[in-house]
């Protein structure tokens, strides 16, 4: 892995990117160890001080795709793949809609023994949460996710989703209404936040994604870019809500392996 541009110390305050000559000398670093990831991908020191910081990571193709064969597993690589767990590691909740759950069969997260004492340390769980985030609640119930979470899985539903599916999800998953009708997402991370899960990772998908940044809520984006072409009808990595205004972003972060490109976006101070 070859690092392009590297971060500068700070994603929120600093607005310049590295200069070449620091570029260059990141890309002859390397970026062979999990610490060097960690680093690269470290949250802003505001979480510490209850600031809630949302990360977003997905995979694309070069024509826009977030998934090949109806799965973004077809999109990704073993580089993509490390990348996912250090970003997993490093947050307190994983936030994901109910359609990629099904989709994607999602599992509980797993403890990782490289990241264990850097967690203590931080005051987190050995693994980040999963929050679903589901307005029917149509969920399987006795999948691993509800049924052998190192750490209790969290719902986040509408006040009104059906009495019946609440009651049941209420059983095996922390539950959390907001919204009537639809989940309030800014309403959602103010909850997540009050338990002071302030390092937040969404993995979309598409639908989820578009209606956090349609909401304001999304302040970086970490996209896994494929060198591949697929066409077809699959949706963008983001789907579906409508922005009142484009949101500006800005280049904090470049790596390169075998011709997948790994970014890394933060929104731009106002």
């Amino acid at each position: 892995m070859r690092q392009l541009i590297r971060p500068s110390h700070s994603p929120v305050d600093q607005a310049d990117q590295a200069d070449p000559a620091d570029a260059a000398d990141a890309a002859d670093a390397g970026l062979d160890s999990l610490a060097a990831l960690a680093e690269v991908y470290a949250y802003p020191d505001s979480v510490w001080a209850g600031r809630p910081w949302l990360r977003a990571n997905m995979v694309g193709s070069l024509d826009g795709a977030a998934r090949l064969a109806g799965l973004s597993e077809g999109l990704s690589s073993e580089a993509d793949k490390r990348i996912f767990g250090v970003l997993r590691a490093l947050c307190d909740v994983v936030i994901v809609g109910a359609e990629t759950v099904r989709a994607e069969g999602y599992r509980p997260a797993r403890a990782r023994a490289d990241f264990a004492a850097a967690r203590a340390a931080a005051g987190q769980a050995p693994a980040p949460v999963i929050a679903v985030v589901s307005r029917s609640l149509a969920l399987d119930l006795s999948a691993p996710l509800f049924t052998e979470p190192l750490v209790r899985t969290v719902v986040i539903a509408p006040v009104d989703a059906p009495a019946e599916a609440r009651a049941a999800v209420a059983e095996v998953a922390d539950l959390i209404t907001v919204g009537h009708g639809a989940v309030d997402l800014v309403a959602a991370r103010a909850a997540l936040t009050a338990r002071g899960w302030t390092r937040q990772l969404t993995e979309g998908g598409p639908r989820l994604l578009g209606q956090l940044a349609a909401a304001g809520l999304l302040d970086e984006l970490c996209l896994s870019l494929a060198p591949l072409l697929t066409a077809g009808e699959a949706p963008r990595i983001m789907h579906g809500a409508e922005m009142a205004d484009a949101q500006q972003m800005r280049l904090v972060s470049l790596i390169e392996q075998k011709g997948f490109l790994f970014t890394r976006y933060c929104r731009t101070p106002e």
